[in-house]
């Protein structure tokens, strides 16, 4: 069954000036436009394309991608506004509809917010909410302690940050828990903390200090093989460089080298750490 809002893999049906036409069963022959047609393209293959509503409300199919899908979540920017709602760029002709009811709070043209892509039952048509507690669970039961999630920051909270976990879920990161400033839109890789016992989830940039050093250390060593054994990410190296590289604190990672020297792994120089 063909799904709007999403990729689908459907049959070229015939070619014609205007495009191709594909059998989309519960749309019928649905138009995807020349200008995304190649050569290649014949009657009976079949190709991935993006489903959704064009500026005259048509079913249409198109091989561009789009920054979110239908059930995703995506930080996007308001672009404009009518009496309908708000319109954000989601990397499609046609700009994505917020309607009023669905804001959590106005949105204002210029900025950016985080929203979950869902089709209008009444309308038929692709929208987009920032009511996140609507659509996403907050029960958490199914993670377990330390689990690795990825997260996408959306909002503040009198406590610290508040996250969609792994796309399908709401969690939240303890302020005096981070080791750095998070922001609005940021993917993140992250742990489970706790699942508390409402449901609720706690989240936390790395694992504690004994169990981080461990996978920290696998890693470190693992960097290094792939670069020759040789590194110049040092104890002495930004605080960022060392984030982006392995995700962790400064002080985190120089304890992870810290024990893979006394285990005589790596040999510590001035500009380089290497591999023994």
């Amino acid at each position: 069954m063909t799904q709007l809002g999403r990729y689908n893999r459907l049959r070229i049906v015939k070619r014609t000036e205007i495009g191709i036409f594909l059998d989309s069963d519960s749309y019928g022959e649905i138009l995807l436009p020349r200008k995304y047609v190649q050569d290649s393209m014949q009657p009976g293959d079949e190709i991935e394309v993006f489903v959704y509503n064009d500026s005259e409300d048509r079913i249409i199919a198109t091989t561009a991608r789009p920054k979110a899908q239908v059930g995703e979540c995506a930080y996007l920017k308001v672009v404009g506004s009518s009496k309908f709602g708000a319109f954000l760029d989601w990397g499609l002709p046609k700009d994505l509809l917020v309607p009023f009811s669905e804001q959590q709070k106005p949105m204002q043209k210029g900025y950016s917010y985080t929203v979950y892509l869902f089709v209008d039952e009444s309308t038929d048509r692709i929208a987009a909410s920032t009511r996140l507690e609507d659509y996403l669970s907050m029960d958490g039961s199914g993670f377990k302690p330390r689990q690795a999630v990825e997260c996408l920051i959306y909002g503040k909270s009198d406590l610290g940050f508040k996250a969609v976990v792994d796309g399908s879920h709401l969690g939240q990161f303890f302020e005096s828990e981070t080791f750095r400033p998070l922001h609005y839109g940021e993917s993140v890789k992250a742990y489970i903390k706790q699942v508390r016992k409402d449901g609720k989830i706690d989240l936390m940039l790395q694992l504690p200090s004994h169990l981080e050093r461990d996978r920290l250390s696998d890693a470190i060593v693992e960097h290094l093989r792939q670069n020759d054994g040789i590194s110049k990410m040092t104890d002495k190296s930004p605080p960022e460089d060392i984030y982006r590289t392995f995700g962790v604190s400064k002080a985190s990672y120089k304890k992870a080298l810290g024990k893979l020297y006394k285990q005589r792994s790596i040999a510590i120089d001035k500009h380089q750490i290497r591999l023994l």
